[in-house]
């Protein structure tokens, strides 16, 4: 996973926190859960990009003479 990929993800984290607060702070519900579901998708997608870093050093390891 390269550094744009993460600074990406972080900054999507960072702005569903915001959302969240914000919602909590002024009962809006809505906002509220559309921050909590910012947060889990960018948290989804380091998953993805980590599960995907280890899978190209497995298939290295095998493709290594």
């Amino acid at each position: 996973m390269g550094l744009g990929d993460k600074l990406k993800h972080a900054a999507e984290e960072t702005a569903g926190k915001i959302k969240e607060k914000a919602g909590h702070a002024t009962g809006n519900v809505r906002l509220e859960a559309e921050g909590k579901a910012q947060q889990a998708a960018a948290h989804v997608k380091d998953a993805k990009e980590a599960a995907g870093d280890i899978a190209e050093d497995i298939a290295d390891r095998f493709t290594e003479d």
